[in-house]
């Protein structure tokens, strides 16, 4: 049951992050949700200890959420970086 929660949360967190970068348009949902699960990761692993919260896609909670969005947002932007060499 934990994956179905990780795909749908992380799926979620994929398509807020796109709508803050801007990049809605050009995802769908199966990149939305490989956005999203390993945003949680890379948030988890740089955000998280910067800020001292954690959290799980694996169990749905508002800061597992967070995570996963600041993760992707980062994770975008890295993308972005390299693609054009600017963050838009």
């Amino acid at each position: 049951m934990g994956w179905i929660i990780a795909l749908i949360v992380g799926g979620l967190a994929g398509w807020l992050a796109s709508l803050v970068m801007n990049r809605d348009a050009s995802m769908g949902i199966f990149w939305n949700i490989v956005v999203g699960c390993v945003g949680s990761v890379v948030g988890n692993v740089i955000v998280g200890p910067l800020l001292g919260i954690s959290g799980s896609v694996q169990e749905f909670s508002i800061t597992g959420l967070v995570v996963a969005v600041l993760g992707a947002v980062v994770l975008l932007g890295v993308v972005n970086l390299i693609q054009r060499g600017r963050v838009r």
